[in-house]
């Protein structure tokens, strides 16, 4: 849910919170009026009931007349008639005619009384009471004054509904935008560091509010992440130095003694396979130093523009006579420019290590095709060939470094070293690299998403 919709959620929750409460009161209100106006009129009937009883219709008649001007001070209406519903005492000058005659009823109807020289009308509500005698008494009271408070009441209800929505909306929409602006700051803080600034760190402004105490934790963690990360390239670039120095003394000896003329026939078959050995192991140890550092050590990737279709050319040029003279046949489809912003010198170690996999474990006779192409997500590069390609249960592992994998994978990728980096160099680029099955053989999909993209003008790479 977006932040503007979270406002507006809460907006109406506490509107509709709020005028149930404001309703309530209105209905409370009203009712605890209704109630007054209904006692008072009661009361005047009590009293006009014992006057009735203690002096007959002429001690009743005496009270009226006594209050006939409560109409201009307390707005009290009465009237007292006959059988006929002649008026004999009060201060309305006739029945209302749209009020039928009911023992004990409470009815509302409207007089005209002439204020400042005009004829106004005013609600009144009244009790209708049947006398002994026959006679009808009618008590009442002027209801314009609570309807104008209860009319009063309601705007003021309706513009504080207004007011508490507007105001929660907009202290919503503060809030929304303030929470909205922080995650965008980590988002933007947290994909650096994924591009391997381990330097970033997420901001702390002094709120002390949730995201203070997150921003804390992930900074003590990245604190702690740099620290190991650190003492690992350190502890990688001594392995490095400890290792080929030893190596190298012992290749130039193995060397120098394979230069020897009095050296016997049996100790050059001993020493052309230990050089062999040699140089294989010197390329594992620069395999395992390219995968440590390019996953432990940070390379920014994004930087240069390169047009892989381009890049795949050349490789595929550089790495044809080997693979011809070993009875490859290799081919490069690339009809157009392939442009996305990366680094260089990793994807052309990308594109090397997959060149060399098939180099070295395709059968004479086998083919490689290398294609580069633009799609609607991205960059696609693929690698595939007709060699004895790998199980599918073993793929997943053969994409891991220091994981030993079976015979078949063996064959097709050696100790997964190759496909390690290359999946290492995909990650840093935020591509994803598969291993499909050619049937027969190997498929290598690297799927570069199009926030690595770059397009470019039409062109046509070199195809080998």
């Amino acid at each position: 849910m977006s932040s503007a919709r979270l406002a507006l959620v809460y907006a109406a929750l506490v509107t509709v919170f709020t005028s149930a409460l404001l309703l309530t009161v209105y209905l409370l209100t009203r009712s605890a009026l209704e109630r007054e106006i209904a006692a008072v009129v009661r009361a005047e009937v009590d009293d006009l009931s014992d006057d009735l009883r203690l002096g007959g219709i002429a001690q009743v008649a005496a009270t009226l007349r006594l209050r006939a001007d409560s109409w201009g001070r307390t707005g009290a209406v009465f009237l007292l008639a006959d059988e006929r519903f002649q008026p004999v005492a009060g201060n309305l000058t006739s029945w209302p005619h749209e009020i039928l005659p009911r023992e004990s009823a409470m009815v509302e109807f409207e007089i005209a009384a002439h204020e400042r020289g005009e004829s106004v009308l005013h609600p009144v509500e009244a009790r209708i009471q049947h006398l002994s005698n026959g006679y009808w008494l009618l008590v009442g009271a002027d209801t314009s004054e609570r309807a104008s408070l209860l009319r009063s009441f309601g705007i003021a209800t309706a513009w504080g509904i207004a007011f508490t929505a507007l105001g929660v909306w907009l202290l919503g929409a503060a809030y929304a935008r303030r929470t909205a602006r922080r995650v965008r700051d980590y988002a933007t803080t947290c994909e650096t560091i994924i591009q391997g600034d381990l330097t970033q760190r997420l901001r702390v402004d002094g709120s002390r509010d949730e995201f203070d105490a997150l921003a804390v934790a992930v900074n003590a963690m990245l604190d702690r992440i740099e620290q190991q990360t650190s003492t690992l390239r350190a502890a990688f670039d001594s392995i490095a130095h400890d290792l080929r120095t030893p190596l190298y003394r012992l290749r130039a000896r193995l060397e120098e003694a394979q230069l020897r003329a009095d050296l016997p026939s049996e100790a050059h078959e001993l020493v052309t396979p230990a050089l062999e050995e040699l140089d294989r192991v010197q390329r594992t140890l620069a395999t395992l130093l390219q995968i440590a550092r390019a996953e432990a050590s940070g390379v920014t990737t994004h930087g240069d523009s390169v047009d892989l279709a381009a890049l795949a050319a050349n490789m595929v040029e550089l790495y044809a006579p080997g693979m011809r003279a070993g009875g490859l046949e290799v081919t490069l489809v690339a009809p157009e420019p392939a442009q996305l912003v990366g680094n260089r010198q990793l994807l052309a170690q990308l594109i090397t290590n997959l060149l060399e996999n098939a180099l070295k474990y395709v059968p004479s006779g086998g083919h490689v095709e290398v294609r580069v192409r633009n799609t609607p997500d991205g960059v696609s590069l693929s690698v595939a060939d007709d060699g004895p390609g790998i199980p599918a249960d073993e793929r997943a592992s053969a994409l891991r470094p220091f994981v030993r994998v079976g015979d078949a994978a063996s064959k097709a990728a050696g100790s997964g070293l190759g496909l390690s980096l290359a999946a290492a160099v995909a990650r840093l680029h935020r591509a994803q690299l598969t291993l499909g099955d050619n049937a027969p053989g190997l498929v290598v999909h690297c799927e570069f998403p199009a926030a690595t993209r770059r397009d470019a003008p039409g062109g046509v790479a070199q195809v080998s």
